[in-house]
């Protein structure tokens, strides 16, 4: 049931942090006039489907994954970038639910993610201060167009709708089902041992399940026929895609909100609700989570499930005033809790809030970001993470919830499947099976944000993942090899 004391404008009656200062303000409302007439992204009704398939994913019936760049550009907005992610996010889910046994929920880090926080105002460049860059929907990558334009927040809009537009063609026209695994490259594998041994395990019983299921027919035998000549999707081609964003800029999200009924409420007299049209589901960071600020004041209104990045600063208590705001009446699917520590801290941590959690009967999903809690600044002066240290909080993550009586419901990543024109990947994370060097990270360092582990990566943390999963189903409790091949460390 709707609050009544709440409405898309109440968080502005709230201290806002992370707000972008617009110089032409009367500019801004035209623009934000024009944006609240334009037709939603997304619909209530795929709102309320990922919300009944994350509450999947807190009965340990679904896993979730979270995946996408760390901030989108409109320069990316192109189809070799588009697919690329794309295609990642398939493989990748596709590894999980060979291991797993379960659905995977996917959702992207797509068609939406703009905007950066940033811990100061300005930075200095050339010995000039400057406004610091706050995303494409902001102002610009160049010193000298840091002044914030509401017209990027339209381009916005539209660099979104084009997004979302070729997403929704691409996983309605059989692109799925070309991401078989029989197609994967393993020569990145620089141990032979964990190419030949795992790796080609895993991709063997996978392509073997998936000719299984067409053979005694799980596909309806129109498969065999290309989709543009009038074949069917395939086993793999029916699925269900979600985008994301962080709600960070409030202007943007009170615009795409819209009062309608609750998508399944039945007949009138029906209920009404508040959705947030520009994305599936949006989430809000560290740094704009305070109880009585004006982000958790929006957030705590609107119907779409919303992720909480739940960090070392946290404290239990704290946590569980969160919850009781954005979620009093303890619906299912409506949180999801995205821890991020750092390997180092996760011990420290994890323990209490799950406890704690437990205690308070709030129903939320659980899941993993051992992405931000682990960033370091190489010799050469990049931006980095090191592969070892992120799976390292990953896999603490699991044991503490296995130990805790808890369960991981799901990771959430920065990668990117983006190729250069020689078909190479991105070199922005250390190590991983191809053993990235720090001499090599200015081969294709290309990220304007965050480091983005790159499709080798990704797909390395995808067996380890499947591994272990397929490893419990099955009751060994041996050491995952995996784990160790690829340069995890013992943190806890």
């Amino acid at each position: 049931m709707a609050d009544s004391n709440w409405y898309p404008s109440s968080w502005k009656s709230r201290s806002a942090a992370q707000m972008v200062d617009y110089p032409d303000q009367q500019h801004l409302q035209r623009v934000l006039t024009k944006i609240n007439a334009l037709p939603p992204l997304v619909t209530p009704a795929e709102i309320e489907r990922l919300r009944f398939q994350i509450t999947a994913v807190q009965r340990n019936e679904a896993f979730l994954l979270h995946a996408g760049d760390c901030a989108e550009s409109f320069d990316a907005c192109t189809q070799q970038n588009i697919s690329a992610k794309i295609g990642l996010i398939l493989s990748f889910s596709l590894i999980l639910i060979w291991g797993g046994r379960l659905p995977v929920v996917r959702i992207g880090r797509i068609a939406g993610q703009y905007a950066k926080p940033r811990s100061s105002g300005t930075e200095t460049i050339d010995n000039r201060e400057v406004l610091s860059f706050r995303g494409d929907n902001v102002n610009g990558l160049d010193p000298n167009d840091r002044t914030p334009d509401p017209e990027r927040l339209l381009s916005a809009y539209f660099h979104s709708t084009a997004t979302l537009n070729y997403v929704r063609g691409l996983l309605t026209s059989g692109f799925a089902s070309l991401h078989h695994p029989r197609d994967w490259s393993l020569s990145h594998v620089r141990s032979p041992a964990l190419r030949s041994v795992e790796f080609e395990k895993i991709t063997r019983g996978l392509s073997d399940a998936l000719d299984f299921s067409h053979t005694i027919g799980a596909d309806s035998g129109r498969e065999s026929v290309p989709f543009d000549q009038g074949g069917g999707r395939g086993v793999l081609g029916e699925i269900d895609f979600y985008t994301s964003h962080e709600g960070l800029m409030l202007d943007w999200e009170q615009a795409m909100t819209r009062e309608v009924n609750v998508a399944g409420s039945g007949p009138s007299p029906q209920e009404k609700g508040f959705y947030n049209t520009s994305a599936h589901f949006i989430w809000v960071g560290d740094r704009t989570r305070q109880l009585d600020g004006a982000h958790i004041e929006y957030f705590r209104g609107i119907r779409n499930p919303i992720g909480i990045k739940v960090g070392p600063s946290l404290e239990n208590a704290e946590l569980i005033r969160l919850l009781q705001i954005v979620n009093p009446n303890k619906e299912s699917g409506r949180v999801t809790l995205i821890t991020r520590y750092g390997a180092g801290k996760i011990g420290d941590h994890l323990p209490g809030h799950i406890e704690a959690v437990k205690h308070s009967q709030h129903p939320v999903a659980w899941v993993c970001d051992p992405m931000h809690g682990n960033t370091l600044t190489s010799s050469s002066g990049f931006k980095t993470r090191n592969f070892g240290t992120v799976i390292s909080e990953l896999t603490s993550c699991i044991s503490i919830h296995a130990a805790c009586g808890s369960r991981l419901g799901g990771v959430s990543l920065e990668f990117t499947g983006e190729l250069n024109d020689e078909g190479f990947s991105v070199t922005e994370c250390l190590g991983g099976s191809m053993e990235l060097s720090e001499e090599q990270l200015g081969l294709r360092y290309q990220s304007f944000c965050d480091p983005r582990l790159n499709f080798e990566q990704s797909l390395d943390v995808a067996f380890l993942i499947s591994n272990y999963f397929k490893e419990e189903r099955l009751g060994d409790k041996g050491e995952n090899s995996i784990y160790a091949a690829l340069g995890g460390r013992r943190t806890i």
